[in-house]
């Protein structure tokens, strides 16, 4: 292979891209939908309850409701709460944009705050300073996959009256000790996006143990209803009211069949997200100006992502070059994420500033995610390794310009 960048004409080290993450769909996937397809709901039927129980088991939740996303799952917590104009609701500047228009939908305001730098997880000093008597609630966002330090947050909010909620989109599957995400918030949000732990298609689920914020939940989904089509057929009655306002953020049960056959190997697909990223980090201790997000003690991550940082004191070019020329040798490298209040919207609309929150701004500059996904090949995985040591020979401080060794 050339020792020349791709992105200056030589070989890539991959002709076809690999991409950041992908759906896994077996046989079992397949016939467990084409079976939805064929019975007689679509929608509103028996496998939504078995979904939600078989979820709920899984994540050691007393309840979980099914919605058709993650963006669906937060709005419905932020409705099920209560929250209206004058509420604040504190959340990272680093997450994806759902975390907090889910606040801005229920015309609440959403307050940034900074997050570790070693992690881009929130704790609960980030949170502390931002606390004001409006402040409604918390929405810890378990970046990457790796639990925030729930305990820690409850400790500092409980006593105030502040809800403790986790965005729990990339972290299916992990654990604080013993203990499972899904069941270290008041109520926690998941995605089944398929780039996720394991897919409905499009989906997002909320756990919680409390039975009436679950029935809520429920009925939020289903325009404020007070039954839906499957209830009142059991009843033989058409009669149903709307009780409160509502969305259709229904999950069918063509997408809930997907999400029961799913549900069996997530344990399975999670440990291999684990062994992809022993690898790496095995790698990535050798070779200089490359640092891997710190891992919290006594935690379980689930890898949704694998983010490494780039030190721009260690390369001549910044990190969207390094991005340009990690793509041109066929590694699908992705950046999450920009701090939300620098989006657009947020700037021009709301009025936020940059220099908000210094950190989380200073690592979105040097953080990329590398390809994870439990399907990836050891050889993938040198890949992703072998692409990254050649671009970064080349960009190194004090490398011959054009080569890399």
């Amino acid at each position: 292979m050339s020792s020349a960048l791709a992105i200056d004409g030589g070989d890539p080290v991959r002709r076809e891209l690999l991409p950041y993450g992908r759906q896994t769909i077996e046989i079992d996937d397949v016939d467990a939908v084409t079976e939805a397809l064929q019975s007689a709901f679509l929608t509103t039927g028996p496998r939504v309850r078995e979904f939600e129980e078989a979820f709920a088991a899984v994540v050691g939740a007393e309840h979980a409701v099914a919605v058709n996303s993650g963006t669906a799952a937060l709005h419905a917590i932020m409705a099920t709460l209560d929250i209206g104009p004058g509420d604040e609701v504190i959340v990272p500047a680093i997450t994806f944009a759902a975390t907090s228009n889910a606040v801005l939908y229920q015309r609440g305001t959403p307050v940034f705050c900074d997050v570790d730098s070693r992690t881009l997880l929130v704790g609960a000093a980030d949170i502390e300073p931002h606390i004001t008597p409006r402040t409604r609630a918390v929405i810890a966002v378990d970046y990457a996959g790796q639990p925030c330090a729930y305990d820690d947050l409850h400790a500092l909010c409980q006593s105030r009256g502040i809800t403790v909620l986790s965005d729990a989109c990339h972290a299916l599957g992990a654990l604080e000790g013993t203990r499972s995400v899904g069941t270290l918030a008041e109520m926690s949000a998941f995605s089944l996006h398929p780039v996720k732990s394991m897919t409905t298609g499009e989906g997002g689920v909320i756990s919680t143990n409390d039975a009436k914020l679950a029935a809520r939940m429920r009925r939020f989904r289903n325009h404020g209803l007070d039954s839906d089509h499957r209830e009142r057929s059991r009843r033989d009655s058409w009669m149903y009211e709307m009780v409160e306002l509502g969305f259709n953020y229904r999950l069918t049960d063509v997408a809930c069949a997907l999400g029961i056959s799913q549900l069996k190997r997530v344990g399975e697909w999670v440990s291999r997200r684990n062994a992809i990223a022993k690898d790496y980090d095995r790698a990535f201790a050798a070779m200089p100006g490359v640092t891997p997000l710190d891992l919290r003690p006594g935690v379980r991550h689930a890898y949704h992502l694998y983010v490494v940082r780039f030190d721009p004191a260690a390369f001549k070019v910044d990190r969207a070059q390094l991005f340009k020329a990690l793509r041109a040798e066929g590694i699908g490298v992705n950046v999450h994420y920009i701090p939300v209040y620098l989006h657009p919207y947020y700037r021009d609309t709301l009025g936020f500033k940059a220099g908000r929150c210094p950190k989380a701004e200073g690592a979105y500059e040097q953080i990329l995610s590398l390809p994870m996904f439990p399907t990836m090949q050891d050889h993938d995985v040198r890949d992703v390794v072998a692409a990254i040591r050649k671009v970064t020979d080349a960009y190194r401080v004090g490398a011959q310009a054009g080569r890399s060794s």
